[in-house]
């Protein structure tokens, strides 16, 4: 059941978004009015967390059933002894499932009020606490020690540090003030770790998932079903050379290197400082030692002649399996609200996309591997991709995928049906949204919480390329 209002869209992005989901294909097969409720069941699926929290095993340091049992005692002492089952996933072996409880619809909400920003929401509907930088507005005489109602401000309308806030607001849950306002808003504050601690700590938060903050941190890593799933479909094995071409934070990164045993050479590469900086402090806290990430714009990563210390531009055919897990609109990404991104911004993304893709095929070895991923859910950036790949490189072959378990590419794109079913398509419009509780969770049958695990998820696509002669 929909307990948020559907994600709010810019009208024109809305109407190509809705082009996509009504192309003719699409309304030939389903009819006008089923193909808009899926579309409209994908908007409110869009502001509603999945129905799991999804963390994937360091198989390097540790095994899954000493990690299973560790996370089992820290929800339980989270839970206050309630007792919510982890699954291991069947066919991504690394990867362990804990249902999402909710929405809680009895929590009493306080006069005492924090708002807070909408990425700062949206986490705290995936089991986060609220960080003091995420705080936009507080009661007047809030003080340490309070219980507050946390609501998010979905319009982005709440200015730093308003007293109170009278505009479009959802209601997060409740939680316990760890500072006075004045604590949080003082600029003169000498506590400078205020600034970055947290604020608020969930209590009663509307949808119950555990906290991973400092939680077993060198054994597990917070990752999204469809992102796990990506790098086993790479399918890296040991000793082999991979380029991860966009790879901040490192989630991906980190998990090839681990399915390599840590046997090889993983390149990662991004253009933003800190964020290289985060895909090393990734790799040195999971202890995987063949990763070197090194700052640098994809596009550019072709090169003549060796750079002389294994760093980028590469010679041509460098590379035994590349992930391009390209820059896209995000469209995907669950829970969110508000999206406030214009359409030109959204359609900016497929030209880069195929300018990374071109580089991507001439770094690759004859009889290598390329996967492109997006978490996104739009036409433009997924299965038009795949098309024009196919045609701009007829040296290029799709490949079938292990696992696979999303569902087919979407029709519309003038792909046939076998190359549609090469393709990996995560779209949570399959399922209407459902309430979960206790009782439910403990009635399920396990096969039936790991379906609803595999489409109750964000919005992700993945294809599988082999590169069959010299581009």
């Amino acid at each position: 059941m929909s307990l948020f209002p559907k994600i709010a869209l810019r009208p024109e992005v809305e109407d190509y978004l809705r082009a996509s989901f009504k192309n003719e294909e699409i309304v030939t097969a389903l009819g006008v009015q089923e193909a808009e409720r899926k579309f409209e069941t994908l908007l409110n699926h869009l502001s509603h967390p999945p129905a799991f929290t999804t963390v994937r095993v360091n198989t390097h340091l540790a095994s899954v059933k000493h990690v299973e049992d560790l996370l089992l005692e820290e929800i339980n002492k989270q839970f206050n002894g309630l007792s919510v089952p982890i699954l291991q996933h069947p066919d991504v072996q690394d990867v362990l499932l804990i249902p999402v409880i909710g929405p809680r619809k009895n929590i009493n909400k306080q006069l005492s009020e924090v708002i807070v920003g909408a990425h700062c929401g949206n986490a705290v509907l995936r089991g986060a606490h609220v960080y003091v930088p995420g705080i936009l507005s507080a009661s007047k005489f809030m003080k340490a020690g309070d219980i507050v109602s946390v609501y998010s401000d979905i319009e982005g309308k709440c200015k730093k540090g308003a007293k109170e806030f009278d505009g479009k607001k959802v209601f997060l849950g409740n939680g316990i003030s760890e500072l006075s306002r004045n604590e949080i808003f003082s600029l003169s504050s000498p506590l400078t770790y205020v600034k970055r601690g947290i604020g608020i700590r969930m209590t009663e938060p509307v949808y119950l998932s555990p906290s991973f903050d400092s939680v077993l941190s060198s054994s597990l890593f917070l990752q999204n079903l469809p992102s796990a799933v990506v790098s086993h479909v790479l399918d890296p094995q040991p000793g082999e050379k991979i380029l991860d071409m966009c790879a901040a934070p490192g989630g991906k990164t980190t998990h090839i290197a681990a399915l390599m045993r840590d046997q090889g050479e993983v390149i990662a590469l991004d253009k933003i400082p800190n964020k290289v900086e985060k895909i090393k402090r990734n790799a040195a806290l999971l202890q995987l030692s063949c990763i070197r990430a090194f700052c640098y714009n994809g596009t550019k990563a072709l090169g003549k002649a060796e750079n002389g210390q294994g760093g980028p531009p590469f010679l041509p055919e460098s590379f035994d399996r590349i992930l391009l897990d390209a820059p896209c609109s995000g469209m995907g990404q669950r829970p969110n609200m508000a999206y406030t991104w214009t359409l030109k911004e959204v359609t900016s993304y497929q030209p880069l996309q195929r300018k990374l893709f071109t580089v991507a095929v001439q770094l690759l070895k004859l009889g290598g591997v390329l996967v492109y991923s997006t978490c996104t859910v739009t036409l433009a950036e997924n299965e038009e991709q795949v098309a024009w790949a196919l045609r701009a490189f007829p040296c290029l072959q799709l490949l079938p995928q292990e696992p696979h378990i999303g569902g087919e590419g979407m029709v519309g794109a003038g792909l046939s049906v076998d190359q549609l079913k090469q393709l990996q398509r995560f779209d949570p419009s399959i399922i209407p949204l459902k309430d979960t509780d206790i009782t439910s969770i403990r009635d399920a049958r396990r096969e039936d919480m790991i379906w609803l695990a595999n489409k109750d998820c964000i919005g992700f696509f993945i294809a599988k390329f082999v590169k069959r002669e010299s581009f």
